[in-house]
């Protein structure tokens, strides 16, 4: 119902307003039976608290902001899903923001454009360098996601790149593989989960005194199953040939195995694959994907923990916490 005040509710429930505003903003100290018929009314009038008024009146909105590059990638999708189930439990709505990459967007988010809407953001950039983040003014508390290093005052939630992208080339090398390539990463622009990625698996490489042939790096225009596809049959096509293959995402292996299965070479007899993040999609490819997985829950709950803390008045110095990780294997690099 439209226009429903705070009195209104207080009317129907026989309560004072100052009962509902009680109710409504969680205090502990209502009893069941006033909170009983305070949401009751509530209930039946259709009331929904306004957001300038819960500020004014606690200096809170009750929401909080997740933003990423992309909505649409399975690995971001699930992450937000974590995240909104985690924060609705702690009595958090989340407004999810998409930057499409730029750097523009990315600036808005830690700047002036969530001021006075939410009370924290958790924000994965892709383009802003930690120095230019640093620089930022924040006009609400900031939590980091992602591979990239985070400013010394600012909170961080990551996973280790480079052990996790070892364990993963490591687990080839002990299949047996000696060609050994990565794919997915993207060929302009690359981002810094695609840099730090691609990094740690030639340092893998070079650690397990194997020799990379750089022709089997292959990189796509855009991070897709279509365009690591591509990049796979190009190669292919050229005459290179592998027998392992470490690939940046999901996305990517989904569309190696495709194309693997295209030109008659089979997965894993032929070349074991790998992909990163365990996507829901990832236990049912042909074959099921071995990937590395990411601990999820854990990187959320860090992060709305960190940020509960900030909204609460912590001020102290950034804090830089590592999630777990595990390599899912499954048939697509079995272990022997």
């Amino acid at each position: 119902m439209a226009g429903v005040r705070l009195q209104d509710v207080a009317e129907l429930a026989g309560v004072s307003m100052k009962t509902v505003s009680n109710v409504v903003h969680d205090y502990p100290h209502v009893s069941e039976r006033m909170r009983s018929k305070v949401e009751a009314a509530i209930s039946e009038l259709g009331y929904r608290p306004n957001i300038s008024a819960r500020r004014l009146a606690t200096g809170r909105t009750g929401m909080l902001s997740l933003a990423f590059s992309d909505v649409s990638l399975p690995y971001f999708a699930e992450l937000a899903r974590i995240v909104t189930g985690l924060a609705t439990e702690r009595g958090y709505r989340l407004l999810l923001e998409q930057t499409d990459g730029t750097a523009a967007n990315e600036r808005e988010i830690i700047s002036t454009r969530e001021a006075g809407l939410v009370d924290g953001v958790i924000f994965q950039p892709s383009r802003m360098p930690s120095l230019e983040i640093s620089k930022q003014q924040h006009d609400a508390p900031l939590v980091l996601l992602g591979e990239g290093p985070a400013p010394y005052s600012i909170d961080h939630v990551m996973i280790d790149n480079a052990a996790a992208v070892a364990r993963a080339t490591g687990h080839l090398v002990a299949l047996g593989c000696k060609r050994i390539g990565f794919i997915g990463h993207e060929k302009h622009d690359p981002s810094v989960t695609s840099i730090q990625r691609l990094s740690g698996f030639r340092n893998a490489i070079s650690a397990a005194a194997l020799e990379l042939d750089e022709a089997l790096v292959m990189p796509s225009v855009e991070i897709s199953p279509r365009d690591s596809a591509d990049a796979v049959r190009r190669a292919l096509v050229a005459g290179h040939r592998f027998d392992g293959l470490v690939c940046r995402d999901d996305l990517a292996a989904i569309g190696a195995l495709r194309a693997l299965q295209e030109f008659g070479l089979r997965v894993p007899e032929d070349v074991a694959v790998i992909g990163w993040d365990d996507i829901t999609m990832a236990s049912f490819t042909h074959p099921s994907l071995t990937t590395i997985a990411p601990d999820t829950t854990q990187v959320a709950t860090l992060a709305l923990d960190m940020l509960e803390e900030r909204i609460g008045g912590y001020s102290g110095p950034g804090r830089h916490r590592v999630a777990d990780f595990s390599l899912i294997v499954r048939e697509s690099a079995p272990s022997y």
